[in-house]
């Protein structure tokens, strides 16, 4: 996608030399940062220098890669596979929820498994860029399909404006390119469809404000930031036509974890009518679990992302406390959404109902 007009990728490598933007300091400073060894990339995973499920994987994927350079060209390491298995437990540490990182980790696992040691790293490199492809190529077909469904929702207005609602951010941040539930929207744009954005700010890390502001703000595409609890008066007073979210962990019966959040969107969406739809890659389907209440690991992070907030002022990025200093917070990172209360999933392969038969529809391959 642009930023000032200039195509990035959320991450990519030049010969090998991995680099990522650098999230944190979005939306006011524009950085991007050379990632050298595994553990650095477990740090920029774990601190959300990169973060959403996509950007996750091909950032686990790059990783593993790391972990193989360094294996194979270490004097001191007499078994080479020890150290790969090292970094890919440490990647996988980094963050529970999504399982795009485990989906990247293992697939890694799995070729370097029958790969002589002397081309590890090639062989790593080869499939951390193929990881990374199909992600943008899985996030570019959704807009496609998605984009019908808000080619539809014109239809019926008569060309009047139609508005989504989405929460966290699910753009091409969140992903390699394009994104997931920004992927329609800019699919829609672009094929000159009048559309405009409700922007949750989603607390407690705002990467709504933040980062999906800043990336529609980049595209040209029409948006407003609202807080967090304002869509459900939306949805009431008929201003809301679909909200779009994207997630972490999808389980193929169609339970949906997603940031903090997105279950209260969901009630509010069936309980006025509106259509509630989960923009997914087949890599964040979690085809091991079925019960997402039950068996999705919800990660819990530190209280001070809620005790303080992150902002610029006088050109400089800082952290205020906003809380009383002694009072303790619970940072869950995300909610589980039933199936019963999503309208589609849209995925690369098309849109389909969230459960478990229309899911192995989709995908025979998995039965």
């Amino acid at each position: 996608m642009l930023v000032d007009g200039k195509h990035f990728r959320t991450i990519w490598d030049n010969d090998g030399v991995v680099s990522l933007i650098d999230q944190r300091w979005l939306p006011h400073d524009f950085r991007i940062e050379t990632i050298r060894t595994v553990e650095d990339m477990a740090t920029a995973i774990r601190d959300m220098h990169i973060r959403g499920a996509g950007a996750i994987g091909a950032a686990a994927g790059y990783g593993m890669y790391l972990a193989a350079t360094s294996s194979s060209s270490s004097s001191s390491s007499s078994d080479p596979r020890k150290s790969i298995r090292a970094g890919a437990e440490l990647l996988n540490a980094a963050r529970p929820t999504a399982v795009n990182l485990s989906y990247a980790v293992k697939r890694q696992l799995r070729i370097l498994s029958d790969t002589p040691d002397n081309d590890l790293g090639n062989t790593a490199l080869t499939e951390a860029r193929a990881i990374a492809d199909e992600d943008a190529a899985a996030c570019k077909l959704i807009g496609h399909h998605g984009g019908k469904l808000l080619e539809i929702l014109s239809s019926g207005k008569n060309g009047q404006t139609v508005n989504v609602l989405t929460h966290c951010n699910a753009g091409w941040l969140a992903f390699v390119d394009f994104g997931t539930a920004t992927a329609p929207i800019y699919e829609a744009f672009d094929r000159g469809i009048d559309i405009h954005v409700w922007v949750d700010e989603t607390r407690p890390r705002n990467q709504g404000s933040r980062l999906t502001a800043w990336e529609l703000g980049q595209h040209g595409v029409p948006h407003t930031i609202i807080a967090d609890n304002t869509g459900g008066h939306l949805m009431q007073h008929g201003l809301v036509d679909a909200v779009i979210v994207g997630t972490d962990r999808t389980t193929r019966s169609g339970y949906v974890a997603n940031k903090i959040g997105t279950y209260l969107k969901a009630l509010a969406a069936h309980d006025t009518g509106v259509p509630f739809y989960v923009a997914l890659p087949s890599s964040t389907i979690d085809w091991e679990i079925s019960n997402g209440l039950l068996e999705i690991p919800i990660e819990q992070r530190g209280p001070e992302e809620i005790r303080y907030a992150t902002g610029e002022l006088e050109g400089k990025t800082q952290s205020v406390l906003i809380a009383p200093a002694k009072s303790p917070a619970a940072n869950y990172a995300f909610d589980v959404t039933p199936p019963r209360l999503v309208t589609s999933l849209i995925s690369e392969r098309g849109v389909f109902e969230a459960n478990e038969e229309a899911i192995l529809a989709m995908y025979p391959e998995m039965r």
